[in-house]
C-alpha cells in the first residue's frame, strides 16, 4: 500500500472514532434527559452522608422458621491452597433480604427480573416507634401515611416507604424475633397503608423486622396483596434511626438469581 494512501485510511479511521465518540456523547445526553440513568441526579444532588441499611447476619441470626439463614463451609484455607474460599447455603429470605412479586403470587415478577430503575428511589420513612413501644404488633395504618403526607408532603412516584418501629435496634437478639415464650412478635405494614400507598403510585415498603406483615398475623395479607400487585418490599431494614423522614435515596442491591424469589441484599441510603 503507498504512503498516501495509508495516510488516507489513518484520515478515515480517526474521523469513524470521533464520529462514534460524539454518537455516544449524544446518547448520553439524551438518556439523562429522559430520566433513564435515574441514579445520576440522586448523587449528583446528595451531600455524601450514606448510611448502611443492612444488617450483617450469619448463621445465628433469627429466621422466621429458627432455622439458620445462611451457613458456611469451608472450601479453601490460605494455609493450605494460598487462598480462602467458602461455600454458602443461603436461604433466600433471612437477614436484609428482599420479597420479590413472585414469593407470593404464581408467575410474578422474579429477582433477576426486577427492574433496575425501581432499585434506586426516594426513601420515605414512617416512624410507629411510639405505637410499637406499646403493643410489639402494631401497624403502620392508613391514618399514619395520611400523618406522615400532611406534614411532609406527597409521596413520590416510584418511592420506598419504610417502617420505623424501633425493632432495628433489638437485632441480632432473639427479641427481634419473638417473645420470651417463644411467640412471634414484631410490628408491620397494615392493608389499609399499602392499599392506599398504591394508590400514591409507591414502588416498594420496608420493615425494620422480619416481615411486611406483623408477628402476630394469620393470613400475611400485605404479603398476599402488595407483592402480586407487582411491587416488592424489603424486610430486616437496619438504622433507620439515622436518617430523616424525607430526603434520602435508597440503593436497593438485590441479587440476581435467575428465577429467585428474593434474596439477601445490601441495602444503602445517601443522603
Amino acid at each position: 500500500m503507498c504512503n498516501a494512501c495509508l495516510i488516507e485510511n489513518v484520515k478515515s479511521s480517526m474521523l469513524s472514532r470521533r464520529s462514534l465518540f460524539t454518537g455516544a456523547a449524544a446518547v448520553t445526553a439524551a438518556s439523562v434527559a429522559s430520566g433513564l440513568l435515574s441514579a445520576r441526579p440522586a448523587l449528583a444532588q446528595a451531600t455524601g452522608k450514606v448510611v448502611d441499611l443492612t444488617h450483617t447476619y450469619d448463621s445465628d441470626f433469627p429466621t422466621f422458621d429458627g432455622k439458620p439463614g445462611i451457613l458456611y463451609d469451608v472450601d479453601k484455607t490460605f494455609a493450605a491452597d494460598g487462598y480462602n474460599l467458602f461455600k454458602l447455603t443461603i436461604f433466600e429470605h433471612t437477614g436484609t433480604h428482599i420479597d420479590t412479586p413472585l414469593h407470593f403470587s404464581e408467575g410474578g415478577t422474579s429477582v433477576d427480573a426486577l427492574p433496575v430503575e425501581n432499585l434506586v428511589c426516594p426513601l420515605c420513612i414512617i416512624d410507629i416507634t411510639a405505637k410499637a413501644a406499646e403493643d410489639a404488633n402494631a401497624t403502620v395504618e392508613a391514618e399514619d401515611i395520611e400523618a406522615w403526607i400532611s406534614a411532609n408532603g406527597e409521596i413520590p412516584a416510584g418511592a420506598c416507604i419504610a417502617m420505623h418501629s424501633g425493632w432495628g435496634a433489638k437485632a441480632p437478639d432473639a427479641s427481634w424475633r419473638n417473645t420470651p415464650d417463644g411467640a412471634l412478635a414484631f410490628p408491620g405494614f397494615g392493608k389499609s397503608a399499602t392499599d392506599l400507598l398504591m394508590e400514591t403510585g409507591a414502588g416498594s415498603i420496608g420493615v425494620d423486622t422480619m416481615s411486611l406483615d406483623p408477628g402476630n398475623s394469620a393470613d400475611f395479607a400485605v404479603h398476599y396483596s402488595w407483592l402480586p400487585s407487582g411491587r416488592f418490599g424489603i424486610e430486616g431494614l437496619a438504622n433507620l434511626d439515622q436518617l430523616p423522614a424525607t430526603g434520602a435515596t435508597v440503593f436497593i442491591g438485590a441479587p440476581k438469581h435467575r428465577g429467585g424469589t428474593g434474596g439477601p441484599a445490601r441495602v444503602m441510603a445517601m443522603l
